[in-house]
């Protein structure tokens, strides 16, 4: 697991390509990135599939509701099956300008 911090965003990066491990790595220590934007970089591992995806949800519920943005970066899945209320993109790039755009509505009040 690798973790770099920007600004008001941490990224975190599976190193392992066990997703079942990095998610409970990064739940056990949610409390030290809760404050912050987060991005998961799930995109090392190359056989993720969309139940893999979607054991993130209740994280990202979590952090959602705290008004934080919360991206998950994962290759070769269908993102039109998953379900809106998470945010799966295919690059770090395009994460990041996920969490830009969502700063800018939160600072307009949406």
């Amino acid at each position: 697991m690798k973790v770099e911090e920007k600004g008001h965003t941490i990224t975190i990066k599976d190193t392992q390509g066990d997703i079942a491990s990095f998610l409970d790595k990064v739940t056990a220590e949610y409390n030290s990135y809760k404050d912050h934007n987060l991005i998961l970089d799930i995109s090392q591992d190359g056989n993720i599939t969309l139940d893999a995806v979607l054991t993130f949800l209740p994280l990202s519920n979590k952090h959602r509701e705290a008004k934080k943005s919360f991206v998950l970066v994962a290759k070769d899945i269908d993102f039109n099956d998953v379900p809106e209320e998470m945010v799966v993109v295919p690059t770090p790039l395009e994460a990041n300008d996920i969490i830009e755009m969502e700063e800018i509505e939160r600072d307009l009040g949406f």
